[in-house]
């Protein structure tokens, strides 16, 4: 693409170079406890799963559940197929999808922080509905609260991350947030193990220590700064560049600073953020904010993470052992996502999401096929073959980890210009939230349809998605944040689209004015 064009969106000035600083010990220390939010929605996946396989819980919720669960002669895939209990997994996340819709105005006008904070205050309403609950209704009000504080979180600790990160190491602190994801999954999982033995109220007390983290981020929201590019955007200039400064440790940080006030300004003319992200020059983001999440939750996912304990007594696994088998996976997708945390910012996004499709394609058919061919009503799988079979689950459960399990995140929450970025999170998260509950809800009676062909189903998925990666996804690694611009407009693709007519923009004049692109011949 030749260059002296208008840009269509989003700053596109090439600084990155003259771009100052180093990983300071105040960076790092906030992200860290920004990403602890994402322990919340960790913690939920895997308590969920775990609760609903306990038999105090469904006798006093869902006794015809329990009733089921014991007798022999039931189908091996539909013995826990109930719509009242896919909505106690599910609701959650359909709270969140509307949440994170209220939550995109929050974060853009007051702050990452505020968002944070209320995403926390809420959970801990949850948390509490849910360890005292007497009824279903209190028990849906609990997780509807829970859904709130995830629609909260999601959209505002990604963003966070993103902004308060130094381009060459991005990728790897946006990461902290997934990170922190799967120890939330590996700390409910032990806790149902040990909370299973206890009989009567082991649940309440899975179902409340939620609490912890969520104290934990509503504290950590509290102390930590607010991010330089919010600042600037809400026009504290001068407070802006302080906390840049801090955060690089050093004064040189021009060319960041002129990238972020350059950015601000395009932002505050930007009156309907939604509005301008369905324009033509943000179709990539837009495409990416869609089929990203949507993705990464058709790779099955959540299915094996919410279900891991009902799916392996489904396959014949005792109760202990079922919960001891989640435990394991939790701990592989904790364990792979420090990989992705190590090589994110060496290899790049490209490396990791298409070599992890590729691995969870194998795994997805070999479960398939064993379940398929070893695995029917009124059998259960022999010990070799149930080993296999949790080996093969473990394989899977670390691709996703080291790539569509983080970069799900990372790639949408870095693409999108300040003007529109925190919409653009917002379409994220309510589509990743979306999926979760179609799947969520869904799931079970699934299971219970297509039986083993259900493994096959989300490889099917998988490689779609590993061939969009391969042929629409550009490289973000070592892009400043408001930049990207730039790498849409050099896409063999996108710059067919981006590069087109940029009167369509609502800010053109604007940019017209202060934003000219120097003349660079690519």
């Amino acid at each position: 693409m030749a260059g002296g064009s208008f840009a269509p969106s989003g700053v596109a000035k090439d600084r990155a170079e003259q771009y100052q600083g180093k990983v300071t010990t105040y960076v790092i220390i906030a992200c860290i406890v920004a990403a602890v939010g994402g322990s919340i929605f960790g913690y939920d996946i895997g308590i969920s799963g775990g609760v609903t396989s306990m038999d105090a819980f469904l006798k006093k919720f869902f006794p015809h559940v329990y009733e089921k669960k014991k007798h022999s002669h039931e189908s091996n895939y539909c013995k826990f197929n109930d719509q009242g209990l896919a909505a106690f997994t599910s609701s959650l996340y359909l709270a969140g999808l509307v949440a994170s819709l209220f939550a995109s105005p929050v974060t853009r006008n007051y702050g990452r922080r505020i968002s944070i904070i209320c995403g926390g205050i809420s959970f801990l309403v949850g948390a509490a509905l849910n360890a005292a609950a007497v009824n279903f209704a209190m028990l849906l009000s609990g997780r509807i609260m829970l859904g709130v504080g995830i629609g909260f979180g999601n959209q505002a600790i990604p963003l966070y991350l993103s902004e308060m990160a130094p381009t060459h190491l991005r990728g790897g602190l946006n990461m902290m947030f997934q990170l922190a994801t799967t120890l939330g999954i590996f700390s409910a999982n032990m806790i149902n193990y040990g909370t299973s033995k206890l009989d009567q109220w082991g649940w309440r007390l899975s179902l409340g220590l939620a609490a912890a983290p969520a104290l934990l981020m509503t504290v950590g929201g509290i102390l930590l700064p607010e991010t330089p590019n919010s600042l600037i955007e809400q026009g504290s200039k001068e407070k802006g560049r302080k906390v840049l400064e801090r955060i690089r440790g050093t004064k040189n940080v021009d060319a960041e600073f002129a990238d972020m006030v350059d950015a601000s300004e395009l932002a505050n003319s930007i009156k309907h953020p939604f509005r301008n992200i369905l324009k033509k020059n943000n179709r990539p983001q837009l495409v990416m904010a869609i089929f990203m999440p949507t993705f990464q939750i058709l790779t099955g996912i959540n299915s094996i993470l919410f279900y891991a304990p009902v799916l392996f007594q489904s396959m014949g696994f005792k109760g202990n052992a079922s919960l001891y088998s989640s435990a394991l996976t939790g701990a592989v997708l904790c364990l792979s996502t420090l990989v992705s945390i190590a090589t994110v910012d060496k290899l790049g996004r490209r490396v990791l999401l298409i070599g992890g499709g590729i691995q969870m394609i194998i795994c997805q058919v070999i479960v398939g096929i064993i379940l398929g061919l070893k695995f029917g009503d009124n059998q259960e799988l022999s010990k070799g073959y149930s080993v296999v079979v949790v080996v093969v689950i473990c394989l899977f459960v670390a691709a996703f980890g080291w790539s569509w399990g983080p970069l799900g995140w990372t790639v949408p929450s870095e693409i999108f210009p300040l003007e529109t970025r925190s919409a653009g999170q917002s379409i994220t998260v309510a589509v990743n939230l979306f999926f979760t509950f179609i799947i969520a809800q869904s799931f079970l009676s699934l299971l219970c349809g297509l039986k083993f062909g259900l493994f096959l189903f989300f490889a099917g998925w998988i490689t779609i998605m590993t061939i969009f990666v391969y042929v629409f996804l550009p490289e973000t690694k070592g892009v400043p944040i408001e930049e990207m611009m730039l790498l849409w407009q050099r896409h063999w693709f996108w710059k067919k689209i981006v590069s087109g007519n940029p009167e369509e923009d609502e800010s053109y004049e604007m940019q017209k004015n202060s934003l000219v692109l120097p003349q660079q011949a690519h």
